[in-house]
């Protein structure tokens, strides 16, 4: 009864349309009001406190900062134009660039929102220019963008650290080989669109652009390699990672770029700011929510509700996979994160899924709900640069949404996916 009332209001409350931050808070609030345990409400700031002040999140506002400075520091056109000089002669041109950039971009930013709203603006105008179809120039925009917080760095992943203790440089690892198929996948469905739709390319590849192109945008493409070298060969921790990538993108941007300018910090560093207050919100409203879960014993109910259903684990995780979708269509990533690593992470640690595969299937799950209607992140956000209905774009995303899913089947029946790589350079968990 108390687990059904507990969840049931969250829910009731997320329909109505409250945030997600305030349903958390006044959920967790108002029981123990109705209980009459009002001493316990002395601990609220200090759980919130405490949700938002692990080390780990620390990476969180620097990567944030990191994606703005290269949306703003002319990082994000290199990148676009190197790309275009690799894959532009495939079929679908400028969409293959659209996925290949982004996942370099992804190296660098490892935000999903931040590839859409910055380097999605370059690719949109380039595909627009080119007279692509603005149906299939949004859809391709809005499904690269989730690379992003698959392949490292990730912020999605950094949360999922401090909840459960995971190593944030293992899960940057299993997320390498999940965001090349991720990307793989894309390309697929972007020849087979293009071959459908009789799309442009271009004939041949310039190999002289590609050395220009590649020279020009050569430091650029250097952060993900500082930043998983230097995380690797113990120069500074994935957290400090962030600081580094902030630094590195700041340097590119005012010094050799030189197209950010002393005046135009106080914008990025005010939108880094308020990006960063609706991340960590979230989180020290989950952190008070998380405390009445574990006192409640939730998790431990909810563990033998799941083994009592089936004691079989691939069929336990098809259900966790479907309930994470389900969710993903209604709240955003970090909501979802926040709200259900607690509740699963002792139901795959009961039956046997590695936390670290789990990490890489609740991520995944989470980029596929962004561009779900109806609370989209990025599916709003792109509808909005390129000027069309939501309706339009979710359309336009179906063969892509088919094939992010394709590959999260795989990273949920193969572990090797995502566990293998970390595995191999870190050693097995």
């Amino acid at each position: 009864m108390t687990t059904f009332l507990i969840l049931g209001t969250l829910v009731l409350l997320i329909v109505i349309g409250v945030p997600i931050a305030f349903a958390l808070g006044i959920t967790a609030v108002g029981f123990y009001v109705l209980q009459g345990d009002y001493f316990i409400l002395t601990m609220l700031p200090q759980r919130m406190f405490a949700a938002t002040t692990s080390f780990t999140l620390l990476a969180i506002p620097f990567f944030i900062l990191a994606g703005n400075l290269m949306n703003t520091g002319g990082i994000t056109h290199r990148i676009f134009r190197f790309a275009d000089a690799c894959v532009g002669h495939i079929r679908g041109g400028l969409g293959q660039v659209n996925v290949l950039a982004s996942l370099f971009f992804s190296g660098m930013s490892g935000a999903a929102v931040a590839d859409a709203a910055g380097l999605g603006q370059v690719e949109l105008k380039a595909m627009n220019e080119r007279g692509y179809d603005p149906d299939f120039s949004a859809a391709i925009t809005a499904a690269s963008s989730t690379i992003g917080p698959v392949f490292p760095p990730s912020i999605p992943f950094v949360l999922y650290s401090s909840i459960t203790g995971v190593s944030v440089a293992k899960l940057f690892l299993a997320g390498v080989v999940p965001g090349v198929l991720m990307a793989i996948a894309l390309m697929i469905a972007v020849y087979i669109v293009a071959r459908l739709h009789k799309m442009p390319r271009r004939d041949g590849i310039d190999w002289r652009e590609v050395a220009v192109s590649g020279l020009d945008s050569l430091l650029s493409l250097m952060t993900p390699v500082i930043i998983i070298a230097g995380i690797f060969g113990g120069i500074f921790t994935p957290t400090e990672a962030g600081v580094v990538a902030t630094a590195y993108a700041l340097v590119l941007s005012m010094l050799v770029y030189r197209e950010v300018k002393p005046r135009d910090l106080p914008a990025i560093l005010w939108d880094s700011l308020i990006h960063t207050i609706r991340v960590m919100f979230v989180i020290a409203s989950a952190g008070f929510f998380g405390w009445l879960l574990i006192q409640q014993r939730i998790p431990n109910q909810l563990v033998s509700a799941m083994l009592n259903f089936s004691d079989n684990p691939a069929i336990i995780l098809a259900i966790i996979v479907g309930i994470l979708l389900i969710l993903g269509m209604f709240l955003e990533g970090i909501a979802v994160i926040v709200l259900t690593v607690p509740l699963f992470l002792p139901v795959i640690t009961e039956i046997g899924v590695n936390p670290i595969q789990f990490g890489v299937i609740m991520i995944m799950c989470s980029m596929v709900g962004l561009l779900t209607p109806p609370v989209g992140m990025v599916l709003f956000a792109v509808s909005s640069i390129a000027d069309i209905t939501v309706g339009r774009l979710s359309r336009a995303l179906v063969p892509y949404l088919l094939g992010l899913i394709i590959v999260l089947l795989a990273v949920v029946t193969i572990p090797a996916i995502s566990v293998w790589l970390p595995n191999l350079i870190m050693g097995a968990q």
